[in-house]
C-alpha cells in the first residue's frame, strides 16, 4: 500500500485499543475491508474522534504492512446521516453483517455502491425491505451464494412457475417434493425475482433465502443488530 494513498471508505465499527486507541473497520472502495489502529484519540475532542462513528463517509490515509493498518490521516467526506429509529436499526445491521461476512480486504465495487446507496436510502424511502434484501442480494452474490433464479440447480431444468423449491447454499434452487416443508419456495416467486419484481410473494421468499445464505457465513451466530431490534 502507498503510503500517500488516498482511501474512501465508511466506519464500520470501532472498539477500544489500550488506554488511548481505538481498532477501527473500515470498508473501503479500493481494498475492501481494513482495519487500523486509530492512535490517542479516545480521550481528545479533535476531529479525528469525531469521524471515527459508524455511517460515517470518509477518505483515509493507512500505513503498515500487517493485517492491521495505523490510521495516518483521515478526513470528512460528505455530511454526517442523521438516523433514528427503524433507520439507525436498519443502518446497524447493514454494518454488523458486512463487517462479519465480508473477508478483509475483498474489494468490490458492486458491494459498496449498494451499502452506500441503502445507507443513504434507508432514511429516505418507506420501502426499507426492498433496500435491505437487495443489498443482501449483492452481499451473497459478492460470496458466491446467489443461485441462479431461472433453473434448478441439480436438474437443468428451467425452474416452473407452478413449481415448488428449496434453497440449497451449496447447489442452488432444487425442486420441492414434499408438500409441507416450511421451506419451501414457489417458483412464481424466483422467476419474479429473477426479473426484478417485488411483490408479496417474492418478498416473503426473498426473505427466507436470504436467511438461510446468511445464516451459513454467519456461522449460525445470531446478530446483535436483529436483537436490538426486537427489542
Amino acid at each position: 500500500m502507498s503510503q500517500s494513498e488516498w482511501l474512501d471508505a465508511y466506519v464500520l465499527h470501532r472498539r477500544p485499543y489500550r488506554e488511548t486507541s481505538y481498532i477501527v473497520d473500515f470498508f473501503t472502495f479500493q481494498q475492501g475491508k481494513v482495519s487500523a489502529v486509530a492512535k490517542g484519540v479516545r480521550s481528545s475532542k479533535n476531529d479525528r474522534k469525531s469521524l471515527l462513528q459508524p455511517f460515517r463517509k470518509v477518505r483515509v490515509q493507512l500505513s503498515g504492512k500487517t493485517d492491521l493498518k495505523n490510521l495516518r490521516t483521515i478526513e470528512g467526506d460528505g455530511p454526517v446521516p442523521m438516523l433514528s429509529g427503524n433507520s439507525l436499526f436498519c443502518a446497524m445491521y447493514l454494518n454488523e453483517i458486512l463487517n462479519r461476512v465480508m473477508p478483509a480486504g475483498l474489494a468490490s465495487d458492486t458491494v459498496y455502491l449498494q451499502y452506500q446507496h441503502a445507507l443513504n436510502a434507508i432514511d429516505e424511502q418507506p420501502d426499507i425491505e426492498k433496500i435491505l434484501r437487495e443489498f443482501e442480494f449483492a452481499l451473497l452474490e459478492e460470496m458466491g451464494m446467489l443461485a441462479d433464479w431461472f433453473s434448478d440447480g441439480i436438474s437443468g431444468e428451467p425452474v416452473e412457475e407452478s413449481g415448488w423449491y428449496l434453497y440449497s447454499p451449496e447447489q442452488g434452487f432444487v425442486t420441492c417434493h414434499q408438500r409441507d416443508h416450511k421451506y419451501r419456495l414457489p417458483g412464481a416467486a424466483l422467476l419474479a425475482l429473477g426479473n426484478g419484481e417485488w411483490n408479496e410473494v417474492s418478498r416473503r421468499a426473498a426473505k427466507l433465502i436470504n436467511r438461510q445464505a446468511l445464516h451459513v457465513l454467519l456461522g449460525g451466530k445470531p446478530l446483535k443488530s436483529r436483537e436490538l431490534f426486537r427489542s
